[in-house]
């Protein structure tokens, strides 16, 4: 990836954690924590990688993507719209009655959203049956499903697991967003879940390490993922609970707060001077 293409994700990153703290900030509630650690992944996937078309939302040939973490939507919610799913403004609206998007993702009422989710450990079993049902019906698209480490502690995750390696599900993608941290403290302390690749080998994927936050992995993962054959992919993604808001940076009570209004005004000062930096 070239320094310029770079530098275009990085502002539609920046761009969509701004849309992020200004969304939670007047819903006075939601996740800001794993939906800034989530953003480059979700801006390299819609922009960079996934088969889409805003002016068609239900294009049946589309890519598909299903945010498992659905909590996790404000950046979800940022990017759809800087891709022109909607409005930008809407981001304002965010948890309010009768507003089009809800706290979680609802796929009646918002364009771009594949899957309605917020029950952890569902999402990644409707992502298995839309990659099987493009297996059925001869169907060239992929499916892409973003999890929480700590998600990783459903049993609904390694049915779906089961089920996608017994099917030979490799036009499925399963991102671990892992910043290990989750609503009670560290993923190590509540479960202890890793080795989270060693886990997803065992049930027959092929795993990926990667930087969440570094472009050129997401891109050589996602790159590898389309070459493999017979098997889904697991993308482990280490990023940062938080990331871009210096004091919301691997803090776990930020998994779901929203900021004040003086901690709104300095993560917008942050993320807004970083923008100038990269559009500068």
């Amino acid at each position: 990836m070239n320094p310029t293409q770079k530098r275009e994700l990085e502002i539609l990153a920046t761009k969509a954690r701004i849309g992020t703290i200004i969304g939670t900030f007047n819903a006075k509630s939601g996740h800001p924590g794993g939906s800034l650690s989530a953003a480059d992944i979700f801006t390299y996937l819609y922009f960079c990688e996934m088969n889409v078309d805003a002016a068609n939302p239900q294009w049946e040939d589309r890519d598909r993507f299903v945010l498992s973490k659905g909590h996790c939507c404000p950046s979800l919610y940022s990017i759809l719209a800087l891709k022109g799913f909607f409005d930008f403004d809407e981001l304002e609206k965010l948890r309010h009655v009768g507003a089009m998007l809800q706290g979680h993702p609802d796929m009646k009422s918002t364009p771009g959203v594949d899957m309605s989710t917020g029950s952890l450990g569902q999402g990644v079993s409707a992502a298995c049956g839309m990659a099987l049902s493009a297996k059925i019906n001869n169907q060239d698209y992929r499916v892409y499903t973003v999890l929480g480490d700590g998600e990783c502690e459903e049993g609904q995750v390694w049915e779906a697991a089961m089920f996608a390696s017994h099917n030979n599900l490799d036009n499925l993608v399963v991102i671990v967003d892992a910043n290990g941290l989750q609503i009670d403290g560290t993923t190590e302390e509540v479960a202890g879940i890793e080795p989270l690749d060693k886990k997803f080998e065992a049930f027959g994927f092929e795993t990926i390490k990667i930087d969440g936050h570094n472009f050129d992995d997401i891109e050589s993962a996602l790159n590898k993922a389309k070459e493999i054959k017979g098997k889904p992919t697991a993308i482990i993604a280490k990023t940062i609970k938080g990331k871009g808001v210096s004091y919301m940076e691997n803090q776990v009570g930020w998994h779901g707060k929203a900021p004040n209004a003086e901690e709104y005004e300095i993560a917008l000062n942050e993320l807004k001077a970083k923008l100038a930096d990269l559009e500068g």
